[in-house]
């Protein structure tokens, strides 16, 4: 199997579960709780993960003219449940749709800006953003499953 077909079976699959896990919640201000440990809420963590998808498929490879507000990731609160998953469903179609534009050749080319250290693969960037998304997606999960009493 093509790795990109890889790369779009896992995007989908791990964005789908993000909708299932923001769905998930019994109480929708529970999304936005933190804890002594816990510093992010799930709702940032959501936030935080369309932004980044959005910015480095969306924006750099897709050129959907998307510009990111890093910080507001993790400063706004409260948004509805509701716009949270059209947000991931947004992210769903630009991530599937820019994948799919792409090519064997151009997963082994530059990616178009330096994020890390130094210069790396388009191939590298998006392995990176797959094992990222799977990491949050974790802890929203874990906080799910501590935080979201249903009372």
């Amino acid at each position: 199997m093509a790795t990109i077909t890889i790369l779009r079976q896992l995007f989908n699959r791990d964005l789908i579960k993000l909708k299932s896990e923001i769905s998930l919640y019994q109480q929708e201000t529970a999304i936005w709780k933190t804890d002594a440990n816990i510093a992010n809420s799930a709702g940032n963590l959501c936030l935080h993960l369309v932004g980044n998808l959005n910015t480095y498929i969306g924006a750099q490879l897709g050129m959907s003219g998307y510009i990111r507000d890093r910080e507001a990731e993790f400063s706004v609160k409260d948004v509805p449940r509701s716009e949270l998953l059209q947000k991931i469903a947004d992210t769903i179609t630009i991530v599937d749709h820019t994948l799919a534009g792409l090519t064997a050749t151009q997963l082994e080319e530059e990616y178009p800006i330096v994020v890390f250290d130094g210069k790396t693969t388009t191939g590298y960037m998006l392995m990176h953003l797959a094992t990222h998304l799977a990491y949050h997606l974790g802890q929203i999960n874990y906080h799910r499953r501590l935080l979201d009493t249903g009372k």
